[in-house]
């Protein structure tokens, strides 16, 4: 059994929660999901996209031609991935916050659904 330690900006709340029962209950599992259905695939696709560079300049010529005057289509291609992170990673914190308020207030229906442990 787990205990938890709340430190709050307005009070200090320490309460005991069972993390065996939050686990079990249908709030977490579906938050658990959701929060699956949100990273694998943004997962799949920085992968995918950050592996397609190298193995694209290794086994074809495409990227090698001009695209914008002598500026190729690696170039780029390797900005974008740049791009690319910088706007993953935003989307990933702003959702993450919204976690973060998900995974707080299962715990608070915990306590207050008498999932505290004894």
């Amino acid at each position: 059994m787990s205990n938890v330690s709340e430190d709050n900006t307005s009070h200090h709340v320490n309460h005991n929660v069972d993390f065996e029962k939050v686990e079990q209950s249908e709030q977490f599992k579906n938050f658990m999901q959701n929060k699956k259905k949100f990273i694998l695939p943004y997962t799949i696709f920085f992968l995918i996209f950050y592996f397609l560079l190298p193995i694209l300049t290794s086994y074809t010529t495409f990227l090698n031609t001009p695209a914008i005057g002598d500026i190729s289509w690696v170039w780029l291609f390797a900005f974008a991935q740049f791009v690319m992170t910088w706007v993953l990673c935003t989307i990933y914190v702003k959702k993450a916050a919204s976690f973060d308020d998900q995974a707080n207030q299962i715990i608070e229906d915990q306590i207050q659904d008498g999932g505290k442990a004894s």
